[in-house]
């Protein structure tokens, strides 16, 4: 059951990134640049990250190779969610693959990946745009840095002795 629970969050985490950025580049029909406010703390703004996270190493032959390597990510990150025990990795991890595969997705498709939305409080803007799977892969980071800073530490058999 709690493998079927990772493979289901994927899925929606998958889902849910594709089909927003469908409306953003179809029904909406966002162009790269145009601001369209959403809400008094969210703009959609369309981006290509043309490069990693972040936008780091945009270069041109990079793209292909980029998506090999994700691939493989998400591969490992199947793996991990497969052997874990615990259903906070297992949704966690299942919510960074679903992301990863959709920027993977993006990237072979489009040679880029869809970056749209954009968070501020008045004038102060989150300095990058984002996806929904970029979303899903930072809260299931998050989940996973809490999850292991929670665990207590092992308890030596013999603390006398050194």
């Amino acid at each position: 059951m709690r493998r079927l629970a990772g493979f289901l969050i994927a899925a929606l985490v998958l889902g849910a990134d594709q089909w927003s950025k469908y409306l953003v580049l179809n029904p909406l029909g966002l162009q790269d640049g145009h601001l369209l406010t959403v809400a008094p703390v969210l703009n959609l703004v369309l981006v290509w990250n043309h490069g990693i996270t972040f936008g780091l190493f945009a270069g041109a032959g990079a793209k292909a190779l980029f998506a090999l390597i994700a691939s493989a990510v998400v591969l490992a990150l199947f793996t991990w969610m497969w052997r874990t025990q615990k259903w906070i990795v297992t949704i966690s991890v299942g919510a960074i693959a679903g992301g990863a595969i959709g920027n993977v997705i993006d990237r072979l498709r489009f040679g880029a990946v869809v970056d749209f939305l954009q968070v501020h409080v008045g004038a102060l803007y989150y300095p990058w745009v984002f996806n929904v799977g970029d979303s899903a892969i930072v809260c299931g980071v998050i989940a996973l840095m809490l999850e292991n800073l929670s665990q207590k530490p092992p308890v030596a058999a013999n603390p006398g002795e050194g």
